[in-house]
This record gives structure tokens, C-alpha cells and sequence, in this order.
């Protein structure tokens, strides 16, 4: 990381502290309880804004400008269609199928109104973002692809083992399974490939373009060594409990019909429960971590500037589940302190490689009425809360 660390890259930095958090933190918490949620939407802004705030490259931070009414605003928007989708669907049942339909067009609009809610109300540096992404491409990569990546692999997979049981070739069974397992290994890739493509490619800072340029390679990989954990997991698994698994599938079946389980049959059992735990957990932070460098590394923004990460999967890993132990311990208290770490590590794993001056950038920024001062036509929007 020595080679970063000079020769024109600034490192991002995150200057906020475990204790001064942990005062809004509180706040946040009590008034969300006392008002019955009505207060988390100020909450987040306050969580945004101070985190927005505390994150530093070459001396310039970033701003969260969105209010506690906006967000809420959103909420009930979104609760509202909520019980009314459950309300139609109750009474009327086959509408259902027609509201269904109505959703998959409904969502991808949703994600791109929070998108542009989101970057619409943050700013570096007194510059606005933008996301500029249309809601035909986010219906492409956010419904058609997956549903289709699910239809073939299932297909693949369940029309093997159908083959097999009806014609008896596990030969067939075992060249579709195969098959299956080999779509899913690039399918999965390939629409978060998309996914993150299209979220990048369509941000805007005033009116600099974000350009991810980047092959299937490296998803693939990050896919792979995550695929791959699971599998070794999966193996040592098989090779350490043996038929005693079989024991543990019983012992649950007895659970569910009320009798009396072997109390070894119920240990393997709940061996079986941390083992999974074990297997997908890290495999998830081993892809996150490789993703994310891959994403940085591969950025550019209009002036010839770029992005480096150097998060590694281990230390990604080791400081959430150190965070989440001392959050048990503490019954949540230390979770403000889990907060200020990992927002450190992640800022500390990331870098800008200024193409030129960033005050020159800037100020072209601001000339070209990309200012906080500047008002978008839709800015008093609203945030409809999607998990993006």
C-alpha cells in the first residue's frame, strides 16, 4: 500500500469518533422508540449527514441535504401501496396475478427514483450528484435478468433430476446438473456485472461522468473463491459428520412432530446450523471485498480521475465479526463503535488518483451551475426507501 500512499494519490479519511457518534447515536435511538419509529426518518438524515460530513479526500468532504419530512414522506408513500397491494390482493384474489405483473414494472421505477433521490441530495464538495439511469435498463438488469438466469438454472437443475427419475439415465440427470451448476458459476456474475455497471455508469458529479469499464473476469473470480469457501466448507462438513447427519435430519423431523429427538442427533443439528453460518458468512465478505476493488479500480471520472481500494477479504471479515461480538457482549451499546471502525477501514482501503487539480475540477463544477445552491426540478422529492 506504500506505492498509494505517495506520488500525487490522496487516501480518503474518516475523521469522525466512536464517542461523538455515540451521542447522536443514543438520541437517534430514544426519539425513534418514543415517537414509535415516526422520528427514524430524521435519525437518518442526521446518521447521513454526520458520516457524509466526517469523510475527508485531499481536505474536501461530502454533505447529506436531504430532510427528516422528505424521508418520511417516502415511507408512508411506500407503507401506504404496501396495505393497499395486501388489502386488493385479500379481497379481490385474482387481481393478483395482474398486480404482480403491475410490480415488476413498479420496482425498477422505484429504483431509479431512490437513486436519483439519493445522489440528488449529496454532494461533494459543494457539487451535486446526479443519476442520470433510465427505468427501461433498470427493468433489464434488476428483474429480466435475474428472472431469466433463475429460469435456466432451474430448468437445468430440476429437468435433470426430473429426467433422470423418469427415464433412469443418471447419466442425463448428471450431465444437466452439471450444466446447471456451471450457468449459475457465470449467471450470477454476469447480472451483478450489469447491476453495477449500470448504477455507475449512470452517476454524475455535477456534470462529470462515473465510467466503470471492467471485463466478467474479475466477477467471475470473486465468485469463484467465494463459491469455492463454500465448497471446502461443505466437504470438511461431509467428511467430519458423516451419517450422522442423517441423525440430525431425523431429530428434526421428530421435533416437528413432537416427539422425543436423540439429544447427540440435536447437537449435530446445531453443528449443522453454525457450519452453515461458517460457510456462507465469510464466503459473502470474501465477494464483497473483491467486488468492491474491482469496482474502484476500474472507475473513472471525466478529468482523467481515478479510484483505487485495497480492502482485503480477511481483515473485512475479521473486523465485522469482532464488531458484531463486542456489539452482543455490550446488549448493542458498543455499536456506535462498530460503526466508526469499519467506516475507518473502508475510507483508510480507499484512494483518488487526481487527474489533475482538484480545485480546478471543482471550481468547474460550481462555474457550470453544479452548485449546492442550484435547485433540480424534481429536488423535493422524496426517498422510498429501497435497500439500495
Amino acid at each position: 500500500m506504500s506505492d498509494l500512499s505517495s506520488g500525487g494519490t490522496e487516501q480518503f479519511e474518516f475523521r469522525g469518533k466512536a464517542g461523538e457518534w455515540f451521542g447522536i447515536w443514543i438520541v437517534n435511538l430514544l426519539l425513534s422508540i418514543i415517537t414509535i419509529g415516526i422520528y427514524s426518518a430524521w435519525a437518518k438524515v442526521r446518521t447521513k449527514k454526520y458520516f457524509y460530513n466526517h469523510t475527508f479526500v485531499q481536505g474536501r468532504n461530502f454533505d447529506y441535504h436531504a430532510t427528516g419530512g422528505q424521508i418520511l414522506i417516502g415511507r408512508l408513500i411506500f407503507i401506504g401501496g404496501y396495505i393497499a397491494f395486501s388489502l386488493i390482493i385479500s379481497l379481490v384474489p385474482f387481481l393478483g396475478i395482474i398486480l404482480v405483473l403491475g410490480l415488476l414494472v413498479l420496482i425498477p421505477w422505484l429504483i431509479v427514483k431512490s437513486m436519483q433521490f439519493n445522489a440528488r441530495v449529496s454532494s461533494f464538495s459543494n457539487v451535486r450528484f446526479n443519476f442520470v439511469g433510465k427505468t427501461g435498463r433498470a427493468f433489464v438488469v434488476f428483474i429480466l435478468m435475474p428472472i431469466a438466469a433463475y429460469i435456466v438454472i432451474a430448468a437445468l437443475l430440476g429437468g435433470g433430476g426430473a429426467l433422470a427419475f423418469a427415464s433412469g439415465s443418471v447419466a442425463l440427470g448428471a450431465i444437466l446438473g452439471i450444466a446447471g451448476i456451471v450457468v449459475m458459476f457465470f449467471a450470477f456474475p454476469i447480472v451483478d456485472k450489469a447491476v453495477k455497471q449500470y448504477v455507475v455508469n449512470n452517476y454524475r458529479l455535477g456534470n462529470a461522468e462515473f465510467l466503470l469499464d471492467v471485463s466478467l473476469k474479475p466477477f467471475v473470480k470473486a465468485f469463484g473463491f467465494a463459491f469455492g469457501w463454500v465448497l471446502v466448507v461443505g466437504l470438511l462438513s461431509a467428511l467430519l459428520l458423516g451419517n450422522s447427519v442423517v441423525g440430525a435430519f431425523e431429530a428434526l423431523e421428530a421435533l416437528d412432530n413432537g416427539g422425543d429427538p436423540d439429544p447427540a442427533a440435536l447437537g449435530v443439528l446445531g453443528l449443522l446450523y453454525l457450519l452453515f453460518f461458517v460457510a456462507l458468512l465469510p464466503a459473502g465478505f470474501i465477494y464483497q471485498a473483491m467486488i468492491r476493488n474491482t469496482m474502484y479500480n476500474n472507475t473513472t471520472l471525466t478529468g482523467g480521475h481515478q479510484f483505487r481500494s485495497t480492502v482485503g477479504p480477511a481483515k473485512l471479515l475479521w473486523i465485522a465479526l469482532s464488531n458484531a461480538i463486542v456489539v452482543a457482549f455490550t446488549l448493542g451499546l458498543m455499536l456506535p463503535w462498530a460503526h466508526v471502525r469499519m467506516h475507518k477501514y473502508l475510507a483508510t482501503q480507499t484512494f483518488l488518483i487526481p487527474g489533475g487539480s482538484l480545485d480546478d475540477f471543482v471550481g468547474k463544477q460550481v462555474e457550470d451551475g453544479m452548485s449546492v445552491a442550484d435547485a433540480y426540478t424534481d429536488l423535493e422529492g422524496v426517498d422510498f426507501g429501497m435497500p439500495l
